[in-house]
């Protein structure tokens, strides 16, 4: 239900998504971003090559992949199917976000576009901020918000093509991991109930011990579906308990 504080129409909401996008998020997302800039400037790639990369293909990890194989010369075909294993975690995710973000009637074009901007930072930061959207103005909402980290992503991935020669080398490496000890620390804070925290125990305690006999670029996929899993039934029971489930 909106109030005379909020919007009432898609490109309001849009704005206000572009507003809300500019904070902690987006900085995290940026140091992140910056590491890639650097990386392309390391291996002798163009800087335009490094932000079209930001916009095209939206994840850190595929990023660092794609750079690191065409330097080493890596065939085509190897190179995209370990870019498309490295993105197999972001499944679950659109498949959860997605419901959220769909309307009565919308098109696969906004369906699409949607599911292109999912990222661990719009994912979690969509599933707590979309239940207090209106239904029908979730969609803008969220690609107002996705809009904002991407153009952030994209200008911190040009501007670390530049800085990578001003910072050490150790420094770049470490702006990789800021976004996801970011993504680590707000699904702490969302947890609520025991399956929140059976899944996030489950993956932070159970993947180093495993990743290292799973086959590189699904084991996140596979341990954050067995970890869900492990929520979900948890859940259940306590549902059928009358405890109560999300």
């Amino acid at each position: 239900m909106t109030t005379p504080d909020l919007p009432v129409t898609d490109a309001g909401w849009f704005r206000k998504g572009l507003s809300d996008g500019v904070g902690v998020p987006a900085l995290l997302l940026m140091a992140t971003m910056l590491g890639i800039g650097g990386l392309v400037r390391d291996i002798g790639f163009p800087a335009w090559a490094g932000t079209l990369s930001t916009l095209l293909i939206w994840a850190g990890p595929a990023q660092v992949i794609l750079f690191g194989a065409v330097a080493a010369g890596a065939a085509l075909a190897p190179t995209a199917f370990a870019i498309a294993l490295s993105s197999a975690r972001f499944l679950p995710m659109t498949v959860s976000i997605l419901p959220l973000v769909r309307t009565p009637g919308q098109s696969l074009v906004r369906r699409l576009l949607a599911a292109h901007f999912v990222s661990m930072t719009t994912w979690v930061e969509g599933l707590r901020r979309l239940p207090g959207v209106p239904e029908a103005h979730r969609w803008a909402y969220f690609m107002g918000y996705a809009v904002t980290i991407n153009v952030a992503g994209m200008l911190a991935t040009h501007a670390g093509y530049y800085l990578y020669a001003l910072v050490p080398k150790a420094l770049a490496a470490a702006f990789l991991f800021t976004t996801p000890l970011f993504f680590s620390a707000a699904m702490v804070s969302a947890a609520r109930h025991s399956w929140d925290w059976a899944a996030l125990g489950f993956g932070f305690f159970v993947t180093p011990l495993v990743t290292p006999y799973l086959p590189p670029g699904v084991d996140f996929l596979l341990i954050g579906v067995v970890g869900g899993s492990i929520a979900f039934f948890i859940a259940k029971r306590r549902a059928g308990r009358g405890e109560g489930a999300p």
